[in-house]
């Protein structure tokens, strides 16, 4: 088996653990048991065309045999582990393929490093960064695969730049000349995040402006530096997956160059621990000589590493595989009666002894990822090395030694809050954007949001309008000011209407209580006290059952009080047209006609909600819109044009009991009842039409205030300005209320002389009086 590598002290580490897989394997009685494997290891010095003199040199012994010629030999090359570079396992494939010897690559899709690069960035939320690639066909395929995936997820490159190829022995002025404008302009550049994609080939020019601003001009590039696997430097990289390989700490502290048969084990002895050996001449002479006892764990991190790297891992992995796919070669051969297309040779799954398994997929390809690597330096040289999600919770090293810095931003303008959302700047990159505040309703929870969302129906932005609230329930509750005072109201009115109605009672057959038709006062009483008992139904969380009754209650209860006014009015006309001879309407002039015009038009209006009720009926619903912060819980009338018949109605008859009050007020009389009532309807006509521009003005519950209060307003008016006058009589001025000032007419005196004429008005204008 072959393994080329490049070498050097850090990558020492990948001879050594391909040294350490061969000899756990042969050591293996049962995975390979009649085998003993070899190996050969090539030194590529990264270059293609060293991988391919070394390939066609070992195809042919060595001794310049021509190619497709193969001599007798006593091993046989089974597998190539392949180089750490792509155009050297490439190189390499062209030769292999001729000879049908496999290349075992042990690296992972390099579509899995795009999408682990996006998430990196999104995560920090680097949106403007800075891309370096290799002067080569791999950075001009990195580029082109990766820029639309940075495209997608709306991070921008500010610039890119592509490092020219240079070897670190090239002359001074071919340095200057390649590397002095990408030197100034990494110097100039404020982005502080750069990508960078290339091998340590490939890359040694940055590497070099690099050294020369961090040592020589003692200028560091305070700058976020993301690598790939290909390049192996102290920054924030992608590398290949790794775990714990058992034993492999143990065999490097055990090496001794003396005991010890890996190949090119003294070199590296030699260049790690600065110390010579008795058969080699090297230079400088005035080293010590190695003694064997030297320990690698006691190298500094930078020089070699203890722990396994990502690629070290993948070339235990990778002679695993070929083991394994010896075995299965040998199971397939031991049965001969298998399948002529019998088990494929190459496996999809191992286990080596790591523990952990690794697939393929259907082409053959690692199905693996990448670790995310944090090296931080610290100023005697060592470092940390932090794997995973672990990696994104330590601040990043900058290249400086001197301090750690904080997490950087990097973006083309001033992240966009929550409560905001981004409006891109007309012909700039789509990282370069304004923000714009959320229109109302809207909310945006993340910064940079593309878009602000609205809230569900049930909740409602709070004031800085990252978050949505739940709305609370919005109706007159008892508990609320407003509620408690007109469900107070509507107490205290009511109260004073059954005392108002017991002192009618206790004051039945007195004169001002007959003169004013008791019958007409009982019946307007009792509908003033169920108006205001009405009003409770308008209180309250609204349900099925309320919202089905309260507008019909109203309308009927309000209707038969105004008819109870109407048929007052038209009494105390009737009272004085009956005065002269032969008048017909005498007959009229009681209860008859009173209980005739309460019932006709209390009936109209009957109708009209029973027509409302049978085809419209009011139900109860959530108004989730006219308020922005609550859910209003109202009644949804049904049909508005039945509310508005109700409410006109009931207009159209106040209006007409106000103007034959008015009439009848001027009717000479010490007690003219017609007075009283034209003031109380003017009360009332004023209370609903100033009801009706108000209710159509107000949402919600403050439409249910309006209605509540326009109902105990009006009823309020009727009993004061009907009653209230009375009762001061009874209460107050009891001398006043007899037949004689009762009936007294107002102007006149009654004296003896016309006492008939006063008796005849009087049955005339009060039967009832007189019974």
């Amino acid at each position: 088996m072959i393994f080329h590598c490049s070498l050097s002290p850090r990558n020492y580490q990948h001879v050594l653990a391909f040294a350490f897989a061969i000899e756990e394997i042969n050591k293996d009685a049962q995975l390979l048991s009649n085998t003993t494997l070899g190996s050969i290891i090539e030194n590529d010095a990264f270059d293609s065309l060293d991988t391919t003199w070394n390939i066609l040199s070992f195809l042919c012994n060595g001794q310049g045999d021509p190619p497709n010629y193969i001599s007798a030999r006593e091993d046989k090359l089974m597998a190539v582990i392949g180089g750490l570079t792509s155009p050297n396992s490439r190189q390499a494939a062209h030769v292999l393929n001729t000879y049908k010897i496999p290349q075992v690559s042990m690296v992972p899709r390099e579509d899995l490093q795009y999408v682990g690069i996006v998430q990196l960035l999104k995560h920090f939320g680097w949106t403007w960064i800075g891309l370096i690639v290799s002067d080569d066909n791999s950075g001009e395929t990195f580029l082109r695969m990766l820029s639309p995936k940075l495209l997608e997820s709306k991070i921008c490159l500010a610039w890119m730049e592509v490092i020219p190829f240079i070897l670190s022995f090239s002359p001074e002025e071919v340095l200057l000349e390649k590397l002095g404008p990408k030197e100034a302009f990494l110097l100039q550049s404020e982005i502080c995040v750069i990508l960078v994609y290339g091998d340590n080939q490939s890359m040694e020019g940055l590497r070099l402006i690099l050294y020369k601003n961090e040592i020589v001009d003692m200028r560091p590039l305070e700058k976020v530096w993301i690598t790939t696997p290909e390049w192996d430097i102290t920054a924030l990289s992608f590398t290949l997956h790794t775990k714990l390989v058992p034993g492999f700490q143990d065999f490097l502290e055990a090496l001794n160059p003396y005991q010890s048969n890996i190949p090119f084990l003294k070199l590296f002895w030699f260049t790690a621990f600065q110390c010579l050996f008795p058969e080699v001449d090297y230079t400088p002479k005035n080293l010590e000589m190695c003694t064997g006892k030297e320990k690698l764990g006691s190298l500094p991190g930078s020089v070699f590493e203890m722990a396994v790297s990502g690629q070290s891992y993948n070339i235990y992995n990778a002679v695993y595989l070929v083991a394994y796919a010896l075995h299965a070669m040998d199971s397939v051969r031991a049965k001969l009666n298998s399948r002529r297309d019998g088990p494929k040779w190459f496996p999809s799954q191992i286990k080596p002894c790591a523990g952990e398994e690794i697939y393929f997929d259907d082409n053959g390809e690692l199905s693996g990822g990448y670790d995310l690597i944090n090296l931080v330096t610290f100023p005697n040289g060592s470092f940390h090395r932090v794997i995973g999600t672990e990696a994104m919770k330590l601040p990043f090293l900058h290249f400086t030694y001197e301090k750690l810095l904080t997490m950087p931003r990097s973006s083309c303008v001033e992240s966009c809050h929550s409560g905001h959302s981004m409006v891109v700047q007309e012909g700039k990159p789509v990282c370069c954007y304004d923000c714009l505040a959320c229109s109302q309703g809207r909310i945006s929870t993340q910064t940079d949001a593309e878009q602000c969302k609205m809230c569900p129906e049930d909740e409602y932005p709070n004031k800085e309008q990252d978050q949505c609230i739940p709305k609370g329930i919005s109706y007159l509750s008892y508990e609320e000011p407003l509620g408690l005072v007109l469900s107070s109201s509507a107490f205290v009115l009511s109260v004073a209407t059954v005392i108002l109605f017991i002192s009618f009672r206790l004051h039945w057959d007195t004169p001002i209580v007959k003169a004013n038709n008791r019958s007409l006062s009982c019946v307007l009483l009792s509908s003033l006290l169920l108006c205001f008992l009405c009003s409770f139904l308008f209180i309250g969380r609204p349900g099925r059952v309320t919202c089905l009754l309260r507008q019909s209650v109203f309308g009927i209860i309000f209707c038969i009080a105004v008819s109870c006014v109407l048929a007052k009015t038209i009494t105390v006309v009737l009272a004085f047209m009956v005065t002269k001879p032969g008048n017909r309407m005498r007959k009229w002039a009681g209860t008859r006609l009173a209980g005739s015009v309460i019932i006709l038009f209390s009936f109209i209006q009957a109708g009209i909600c029973v027509v409302w009720l049978a085809t419209s009926p009011p139900f109860p619903e959530l108004d989730m819109h006219s308020q922005v912060d609550a859910i209003i819980v109202q009644c949804n009338e049904g049909s508005p044009l039945m509310l508005y018949l109700l409410l006109g109605y009931m207009g159209v008859l106040a209006t007409i009991s106000f103007m034959v009050a008015f009439l009848a007020g001027k009717l000479p009389d010490t007690f003219n009842e017609a007075k009283l009532i034209t003031f109380s309807m003017l009360v009332f006509c004023s209370v609903w039409l100033s009801f009706v521009p108000t209710y159509l003005s107000t949402k919600g519950k403050f439409m249910v205030v309006v209605e509540v209060f326009s109902i105990l307003m009006s009823g309020a008016g009727l009993l004061t300005c009907i009653f209230l006058p009375k009762i001061y009589i009874i209460m107050l001025r009891p001398e006043l209320n007899t037949r004689d000032q009762i009936a007294r007419t107002k102007g006149t005196l009654n004296c003896a002389g016309h006492e008939n004429l006063q008796q005849a008005r009087l049955s005339a204008r009060a039967p009832w009086l007189t019974q």
